[in-house]
């Protein structure tokens, strides 16, 4: 990997830090917010901006999803816009929009992702091919996560074909992310943990870094899964949203998230 692109260098000392693998996804639902803020923009800003204050400490990055914000209207991408700025410089910031079309349009949705929202990375998806993604890789100081096998179950619909190379689709994904790292250096995966292709799925390539959904909620495990992918750095991105986020309703959530985070998603010593 390029160990001087930014996100990746302050991934190293991030997990080095922290002894955790843990991004957290913020996916602001109002509904399911602690009692004790109003079911509002303004009280999931309040509730996101405690979350980010009191767990900084314990997570490599953070994930905001941005269809989470953009159903809350403009005043929802207002209010991403500001959290942006309130997470601290070390702490990546993963924006979450799965982005990817034609050219022309791809050069619009990275420079809305990188130069409006000032993110670290990128999520984006690769079907369209080379031309949809390579507006994002030219980003060189940015990261960017293809996807490649996600956790959802329809995935099997299109990503687990096989081709007539006799490899499935997701793999061929993977060898061009691979192609694309050599000449980019700011290129990793999204592989879903509940997949049982991910300790195979990591020697295809042993130095992209995976972005991994799929932990807590979904029933994937946090320390099998961060023994099975991480790369030869040492590195994987481990996301959990609602096992931490929605830990709680009562005025004890933040006692119960940090304990949570500390209980699960730390190395065991």
């Amino acid at each position: 990997m390029n160990l001087n692109n930014p996100f990746y260098s302050k991934i190293i000392k991030n997990t080095k830090r922290t002894k955790s693998h843990l991004c957290i996804g913020l996916d602001p639902d109002p509904l399911k917010i602690p009692s004790k803020f109003e079911p509002s923009v303004k009280g999931t800003e309040k509730f996101l901006t405690e979350v980010i204050q009191n767990t900084s400490d314990l997570c490599i990055a953070y994930k905001p999803n941005i269809s989470f914000f953009e159903a809350m209207g403009i005043d929802g991408l207002r209010m991403l816009e500001r959290l942006c700025k309130l997470i601290p410089s070390t702490i990546p910031i993963i924006l979450d929009a799965k982005r990817g079309d034609i050219g022309n349009t791809a050069k619009k949705q990275a420079s809305y992702l990188f130069d409006i929202f000032g993110a670290d990375a990128s999520t984006v998806n690769p079907f369209m091919g080379a031309d949809c993604v390579e507006p994002f890789l030219e980003y060189k100081d940015k990261f960017h996560f293809i996807l490649a096998l996600t956790s959802n179950p329809g995935a099997d619909d299109f990503e687990k074909l096989m081709l007539k190379s006799g490899k499935f689709l997701y793999e061929q994904v993977i060898d061009t992310c691979s192609k694309w790292n050599k000449t980019y250096g700011n290129v990793g995966c999204v592989i879903g943990a509940t997949k049982s292709e991910l300790a195979s799925v990591r020697k295809q390539d042993r130095t992209l870094p995976f972005l991994v959904p799929g932990v807590g909620a979904q029933g994937g495990d946090y320390h099998d899964t961060s023994t099975q992918t991480k790369n030869d750095d040492d590195i994987v991105l481990i996301n959990v949203s609602r096992g931490v986020l929605y830990i709680s309703k009562e005025d004890d959530y933040l006692d119960k998230m940090r304990t949570v985070i500390v209980k699960n998603y730390t190395s065991k010593v």
